[in-house]
């Protein structure tokens, strides 16, 4: 069961920048009505470890992640300079292009205390815009996915901003050790995945193999992963816009189930590293090889999806604990 009673978890939920971009979804739902366009995904992705299908949240490691993307299609060929060059799945691929903005919070176990605190999580945040093409080949059962993400970690990433201002909404405990956090550092990553079709059972079973490298002064990284989706859903490899929407069917609705086991091996992870603004100590080294595992439940109606992923993570640092978060995504198609 989720963790969600009680009056502060309420207010708390109210006062993610996620769940408030909620009622932005219904603004563009009303001013969208009379259009038929249907090539626009809004996205709003919101990560939480509070948020704890076995009722167990936390406010520490990584406690908080949001991301608003806008998706959307083309009819004709693009000229812009990335859609050009990214790479795609054959002449006949289905072509989903993506601007969004997020922001990442790291902190330690005890955000009361102002001291350096090597031997935990840092305080860390990053905030970056993304460029993404994804590229899908329906025949073939693959797709490719390119990623180029800008921005900065430190200070300016406005972590200690947001952070203060959700804990003071929900007359929660304060956090007085952000000025231990790193100096603000540039972070520009290339992020590129392919995934390919290994097992399916008509619309009820897929499973799909993935891999992934990332490279850049954020991180620098490889992973392989598995995708298991079983429910009642689009075929995977028709788009990302068809994960989340059902608007051209007679059946509008889509109820599935995930499971996303995972191991990546990295090299850096400028958000874990580095040093502080007021101290000359480092934190623990990097675990170069760590392990996780996502399962959740996504629902598609119409136009609009919700989902809901909890994903649990061997530990990032050396000698220090593993973590578990959860996540709610909306999706609306306009």
């Amino acid at each position: 069961m989720f963790n969600l009673y009680g009056t502060n978890t309420m207010k708390r939920l109210l006062a993610s920048p996620g769940l408030l971009f909620i009622i932005l979804l219904h603004v563009v739902s009303y001013s969208y009505a009379q259009h038929d366009t249907r090539n626009r995904l809004l996205q709003a992705y919101w990560d939480d470890d509070y948020i704890n299908f076995y009722g167990n949240g936390t406010d520490k490691a990584y406690t908080n992640g949001t991301r608003f993307t806008l998706f959307y299609t083309k009819n004709k060929p693009s000229h812009f300079l990335f859609e050009r060059v990214f790479p795609k799945a054959g002449d006949s691929s289905k072509n989903v292009f993506g601007f969004g903005l997020s922001q990442l919070i790291f902190t330690p176990r005890d955000i009361a205390n102002p001291n350096f605190q090597p031997n935990d999580y840092p305080w860390s945040g990053a905030l970056y815009a993304t460029y993404s093409h994804y590229s899908y080949n329906e025949k073939k059962k693959y797709d490719l996915q390119t990623e180029l993400d800008l921005g900065v970690i430190g200070p300016a990433s406005l972590a200690e901003q947001t952070q203060k201002m959700i804990h003071k909404f929900v007359n929660y405990q304060e956090p007085n050790g952000w000025d231990n956090q790193f100096r603000n550092s540039l972070m520009l990553n290339l992020n590129f995945t392919a995934e390919k079709q290994l097992l399916t059972k008509g619309n009820f079973l897929e499973v799909i193999g993935g891999g992934q490298v990332m490279i850049g002064t954020g991180t620098n990284a490889a992973a392989v992963y598995s995708l298991i989706r079983i429910g009642k859903m689009s075929p995977y490899f028709q788009g990302l816009i068809r994960h989340y929407s059902r608007s051209d069917a007679l059946n509008k609705t889509q109820l599935y189930f995930v499971f996303k086991p995972r191991v990546q091996w990295v090299l850096s992870n400028a958000i874990l590293q580095g040093r502080t603004t007021a101290n000359k100590e480092y934190y623990r080294p990097i675990n170069n090889l760590l392990a996780s595992y996502s399962f959740g439940v996504v629902l598609v109606i119409n136009r609009f999806s919700v989902s809901s992923i909890q994903t649990t993570s061997t530990p990032w640092l050396q000698g220090l604990y593993s973590h578990t978060w959860g996540n709610f995504t909306f999706t609306y198609l306009f």
